[in-house]
């Protein structure tokens, strides 16, 4: 697993936009969603809204998965 961010790319309400995640993210991320019953674009596109202007989408994607993880 590599631990350095890769880019990756999302479209975002028919917008291609790209986000730069590390592996270990980005799989879990990817789990979240197919447990969601939802595609990853789905999930990045509710955390994009979600997230308000102070944060990065790659940064409120890796919060979103902190706490799915820990449980909040």
């Amino acid at each position: 697993m590599n631990a350095r961010p890769r880019k990756r790319s999302l479209t975002l309400r028919g917008h291609r936009t790209s986000v730069s995640l590390e592996d270990a993210f980005w799989q879990e991320f990817q789990r979240i969603a197919t447990e969601r019953d939802m595609s990853v674009n789905e999930l990045a596109a509710e955390v994009d809204e979600a997230r308000g202007m102070e944060s990065g989408l790659a940064s409120a994607i890796r919060v979103y998965v902190l706490h799915q993880v820990i449980g909040r």
